[in-house]
């Protein structure tokens, strides 16, 4: 249940009104950061826009679950688990595939579009904070903001080393961190998931 204070119904059109606002930003920022970091050549941020992609559709199937029972939202976390897992695993191919074949990323761009990025995720977690305690499906969208403005803070921090060292490998490194954290993520969900399984089959 959302900690807003008000009937089940009322509980029910917050958690959607807020999960389409973040539907909606991870969706637009996916796109820039997307754009921005093939031109930047940046690992991280192509890492952290992958991470924005699979907020979006985490957030699309939590909307899509809201008021249901709770073995369906049981369900439609673990598909957001494993969909971060595996997204996870393609930005460590990427960070993978331009360790081997090189990139030049941009660093005032990386720090601008990170910046950003940031904004943006700070949004989207003021809009969750409220239900942070609420089902499973709304427990796994405030775990995958948070995670997101870690991974922003780290873009930020690896353009302004690419920068200040002028070598391309704080991008490489901040990119793979950003890959364990996605993937940790995905099964800090998927465990809650199942013991959420568990626990109604108990009761």
């Amino acid at each position: 249940m959302s900690d807003c204070g008000c009937g089940t119904e009322q509980a029910e059109k917050l958690e959607r009104t807020t999960l389409t606002y973040l539907l909606a930003i991870n969706g637009v920022m996916f796109v820039v950061e997307a754009a921005l970091g093939l031109y930047a050549q940046s690992t991280g941020l192509i890492a952290d826009s992958l991470d924005m992609l699979a907020d979006a559709t985490v957030y699309g199937i939590s909307l899509y679950v809201v008021g249901k029972g709770i073995s369906q939202q049981a369900k439609a976390a673990s598909v957001s688990g494993a969909l971060q897992i595996i997204l996870g695993l393609g930005v460590l191919f990427e960070v993978i595939r331009r360790s081997m074949y090189g990139s030049e990323p941009q660093s005032i761009l990386i720090m601008s579009v990170g910046l950003l990025a940031l904004v943006a995720n700070i949004a989207c977690l003021k809009l969750i904070y409220k239900h942070r305690d609420g089902g499973v499906h709304m427990r796994a969208s405030w775990i995958f903001s948070t995670n997101d403005v870690i991974a922003n803070i780290g873009v930020i921090c690896s353009g302004a080393l690419v920068w200040i060292l002028g070598s391309r490998y704080p991008d490489l490194v901040i990119g793979a961190i950003i890959s364990a954290v996605v993937i940790r993520g995905g099964i800090r969900i998927l465990k809650e998931a199942r013991a959420t399984k568990s626990k109604e089959v108990v009761t």
